[in-house]
């Protein structure tokens, strides 16, 4: 397990007894959940924030008319459900859903905050990898908001492949979504994004396979 932790943010800077020292404090334990399973659910608190280890999970909000929101995706080493575990009697307002069959290591947050000054180098260093992924975090979502706020579809597909053609400093990508999914992110129906790619991609202004995309005309 150390070795796999290397790789992940939280535990930047670490050496391997940091890392050892950070599991046992932080009772870290490992659970299996298969594609459409919940993780977390709305209604609920946690103590635990999650990493995933392998696999792919969806952060979505579900209202009561079963109409779903889909807020971010969640990649293997990528943390989540931080803020949750932080004030812990907080209510979660959105489910975590496994995107396919994944694991997850689940750390209980409060144990490595729980005194005003820390005394472990590795308390030190967790906090300020927690504030370097919290801020990304923050990046992207009031990127979604921006992908949003355009009133036509067109305009809500254009500026999400345009921030992601930026942060991957390149015409061509892919993108993590299927087509549903991106339909729920950007708040749209998905037969309308079909319809609106399909044109864009008529006109000489994308084109596209699956989740694979090229830029080809930035006068649009």
């Amino acid at each position: 397990m150390v070795e796999r932790c290397r790789q992940i943010m939280l535990f930047q800077g670490m050496n391997d007894e940091e890392i050892l020292c950070c599991l046992d404090e932080m009772e870290a334990r490992t659970k299996n959940y298969q594609k459409g399973e919940m993780i977390f659910h709305a209604g609920n608190s946690t103590s635990r924030l999650g990493i995933l280890l392998s696999g792919s999970a969806t952060i979505e909000n579900n209202d009561s008319w079963g109409n779903c929101t889909i807020l971010s995706k969640v990649e293997e080493n990528d943390i989540f459900a931080e803020t949750y575990a932080l004030l812990h009697e907080e209510i979660m307002l959105v489910d975590v859903r496994a995107n396919e069959d994944c694991q997850i290591l689940f750390l209980k947050l409060r144990a490595a905050i729980r005194d005003l000054l820390p005394k472990d180098l590795w308390q030190y260093k967790l906090i300020r990898n927690l504030l370097g992924i919290s801020a990304h975090k923050n990046l992207n979502l009031s990127g979604r908001s921006f992908h949003i706020s355009p009133h036509t579809i067109r305009g809500r597909v254009l500026s999400y492949l345009s921030s992601v053609s930026l942060q991957k400093n390149a015409l061509e990508f892919d993108i993590p979504f299927d087509r549903q999914q991106l339909a729920d992110y950007l708040n749209v129906e998905r037969t309308a994004l079909s319809k609106e790619l399909g044109k864009m991609k008529k006109e000489g202004i994308i084109d596209f396979r699956r989740s694979h995309f090229l830029l080809l005309d930035h006068n649009h």
